[in-house]
């Protein structure tokens, strides 16, 4: 730290990025009484933002956004980094671990065009832009008559290029919307048992050095135990399944009535043939329900499902 007194927060540079680190930085404020200088946020570039001209599992997939930040961990030249939680590996790096997730926002998607009200209003043949091989499989499947292509880049980018005609809709998570006061630009809001979510969307989770008792009982004031529950079992799904950007993956968990609710589904990527799955268990069990969802449905799928 660059003083006892400071916490120095990693951070992507996008301003996406830089609201969930703001809003990290405000949540520890209320939460110690202290002021923001207490609480620096440090840019660091990732591979993943300066790669835009192809899908992101061409170039190594999930950690191309965590990876900078992970090396700026464990060398001491910042504190924790912040994350959105669909964007953190599998496994960390060692000496790396989560320690925690701010209360979740939204976790749905939504459909933006100036051409249609709904998804399912565009005209045959029009074409949908999407960086996520998830959001592309859940339209090929539910529109398998549209054209899917890759739509790369931060928020504001993918909104310019709808609007200049590149692509005739494209699809964004509400709370990267909401975090950047730009939900006006939503056409229609996709329910989750019609669009289910990827893993951990709508969560912001903050990486730590394990054994660093001092930031994490820092980081500890501003977790929240009930998104910690739902992420436990959706990285549980992800792992059993191996899961990667190269593999079209969506999972959701919710708490209702001390219930943990789960969905999972995965989808070959032309949106042919999907596999679902549905439990429900006791919170302090996520992690196992999570993994008990994910071997359900490998055992369910063809040998070859996975890869094609």
């Amino acid at each position: 730290m660059a003083d006892s007194a400071t916490l120095v927060i990693g951070t992507r540079g996008s301003p996406l990025a830089l609201a969930q680190a703001h809003e990290t930085q405000d949540r520890l404020c209320r939460a110690t009484g202290r002021d923001e200088t207490q609480f620096a946020l440090k840019v660091i570039k990732t591979t993943g933002d300066a790669i835009q001209d192809r899908p992101l599992s061409e170039a190594g997939g999930k950690g191309l956004f965590t990876r900078e930040l992970d090396i700026a961990l464990l060398e001491g030249a910042i504190d924790c980094g912040v994350h959105s939680a669909k964007d953190i590996p599998t496994y960390l790096p060692e000496g790396i671990m989560i320690a925690g997730y701010l209360p979740r926002e939204d976790v749905r998607d939504v459909f933006i065009s100036a051409r249609a009200a709904r998804l399912q209003d565009l005209p045959p043949g029009a074409v949908v832009g999407s960086a996520s091989l998830r959001r592309q499989a859940q339209v090929r499947r539910l529109r398998p008559d549209l054209a899917v292509t890759l739509l790369r880049g931060n928020v504001q980018t993918r909104l310019a290029k709808l609007e200049s005609g590149v692509v005739d809709a494209t699809m964004l998570a509400l709370a990267g919307l909401k975090r950047l006061g730009m939900t006006e630009h939503a056409t229609a809001i996709f329910e989750t048992d019609e669009f289910l979510p990827a893993v951990g969307q709508g969560a912001i989770g903050i990486t730590a050095r394990a054994g660093d008792d001092r930031v994490l009982d820092l980081l500890a004031r501003i977790v929240d135990p009930e998104t910690g529950y739902a992420l436990a079992a959706e990285r549980a799904f992800l792992t059993v399944l191996d899961g990667s950007c190269r593999t079209p993956i969506a999972g959701h968990a919710r708490l209702r009535d001390g219930v943990l609710d789960f969905r999972g589904l995965v989808l070959r990527p032309d949106g042919s043939d999907a596999r679902e799955v549905a439990l429900s268990g006791p919170p302090a069990e996520a992690a196992a329900l999570g993994a008990e969802a994910g071997r359900d449905l490998k055992a369910r799928m063809p040998a070859d499902f996975l890869t094609l």
